[in-house]
């Protein structure tokens, strides 16, 4: 294990851990929250404990809209993960951050004295996202097109935003980054005005919706024959199912009602063409659910509420954000248009290297829809190849993980330190230092792709 601390510090969850590692000795949220009945701020690991109610809790974030906005409150966060959860002392100890796309130099210089001037950390490398997703992915398969190409396309769709960053020779090619502001907030955000609208005000959950997001959003692949469905009554709309919301005495956490009412849905994607499928399956399924009736009645002693098309109005956000009056592309054209921005050489290679990661990507059948939306809009000479992550919350960190224990960290870490020339030096401090790897220019690239 290496003597670096690797942060993957996200506008939703951070995650940390020593370099070399596979996972993460912690992912907890990044924010703090005090409840109602309580004076006290939770802070990070702290909300995540079964006994807290967080219902209508007050929430401060340092990020907002993905920069950092709260050094102050970041710094609070920071301390309490690097002492209280991986007990390190900083003075003896490396840092590798990932920090967001085009991020602005006062931001960059606010993090710069909170690591060497509050935490005395002894190095700083910050990297960004993209790049340690495609380094994980190369090494991974270190046979596959991503490391014998050195070129990937980036689908990171997080808490705050969605970038699609087309990477070479692990630099993230700035000019072909193309951002859509629409992440896990405001996924969630929508879906409170949604149930608000329609059932309870559910506009100071934050922590509840988010779990109901999680639990029950999923990806249509027909949303026009869903919509259709989603207005039937009774046992027809195989999308309605209930969440009920915990109540404090008895419960601090919500539920779904029924889960095996909540995947009903799934049977309307089978491969098995629907005259073959007969009404066995569907009598089965009525004689269970006609079993749980007592279950799925709406209780009026409980504070619930039904959801339907909300399930997967959701996550098409993503997807059609202009439906929804949003000036915005969605997630295939700004695939397309970030892969159009790069030299036409490495095109057929980005189509066929697509890697999915960020928590917003977990929806069920992202992928698949993803694919639909985006081959029409490919010449038909390229293929199109789209890989999610084994696990898309933790590829980033894995990435970081890996170069922190890689000989290509310790050469860099020589390298500033020596002061060797052509090394992007930021600033000394005693014998520290931090580092911030430039992003490759496009004449740089082309120079490098006419020679193949």
């Amino acid at each position: 294990m290496s003597n670096v601390v690797v942060l993957d510090n996200g506008g939703g969850l951070m995650k940390a851990g020593m370099g070399g590692e596979r996972d993460p000795s912690c992912v907890v949220p990044n924010c703090t929250a005090r409840p109602p009945s309580s004076k006290k701020w939770l802070l990070a690991d702290q909300l995540l404990s079964p006994a807290e109610d967080l219902t209508s809790a007050t929430l401060r974030r340092p990020f907002d809209r993905g920069y950092l906005i709260n050094p102050d409150l970041q710094s609070t966060l920071w301390a309490h993960v690097f002492t209280n959860l991986l007990k390190i002392t900083p003075s003896s100890t490396s840092l590798l951050l990932t920090e967001p796309l085009f991020n602005l130099p006062s931001i960059q210089r606010s993090v710069d004295e909170i690591i060497f001037e509050e935490f005395n950390f002894k190095a700083l490398f910050v990297a960004d996202s993209p790049s340690l997703v495609h380094l994980y992915e190369a090494s991974r398969r270190p046979y596959g097109l991503v490391s014998k190409a050195q070129c990937s396309l980036v689908v990171d769709c997080g808490f705050s935003f969605t970038h699609t960053a087309p990477v070479f020779q692990n630099f993230t090619l700035n000019y072909g980054v193309k951002r859509l502001d629409l992440g896990g907030k405001a996924l969630t955000n929508y879906l409170k005005e949604l149930v608000s609208y329609r059932s309870v005000n559910v506009m100071d959950e934050s922590f509840i919706m988010d779990d109901v997001k999680e639990k029950l959003c999923f990806v249509s692949l027909d949303v026009p024959r869903d919509l259709q469905i989603a207005r039937k009554h009774g046992k027809d709309n195989v999308f309605r199912c209930t969440y009920v919301l915990p109540d404090g005495v008895t419960y601090t956490k919500g539920y779904v009602k029924d889960p095996d009412e909540s995947k009903r849905h799934l049977t309307l994607d089978d491969e098995v063409p629907s005259s073959q499928r007969g009404e066995n399956d569907y009598i089965e399924q009525q004689d269970r659910t006609d079993k749980n009736q007592d279950r799925r009645t709406v209780d009026l002693t409980k504070n619930e509420f039904n959801l339907t098309n909300e399930r997967f109005l959701v996550p098409e956000m993503i997807f059609r954000p202009a439906d929804l009056g949003m000036n915005q592309a969605g997630l295939a054209e700004c695939i397309v248009r970030s892969v159009n921005s790069c030299h036409p050489h490495l095109h057929p290679v980005l189509y066929e290297s697509i890697i999915l990661t960020g928590g917003s990507i977990l929806f069920p059948r992202f992928a698949e829809r993803l694919e639909r939306e985006l081959r029409p809009l490919v010449p038909d000479e390229y293929q199109v190849k789209i890989t999610t992550q084994e696990d898309p919350i933790l590829g980033v960190w894995r990435g970081g993980s890996l170069l922190a224990s890689s000989p290509d960290f310790e050469t860099i870490s020589s390298s500033v330190q020596n002061n060797i020339p052509n090394v992007p030096l930021l600033h000394y401090k005693s014998v520290k230092f931090a580092f911030r790897p430039r992003n490759c220019k496009e004449d740089e690239v082309e120079e490098v792709t006419s020679c193949n």
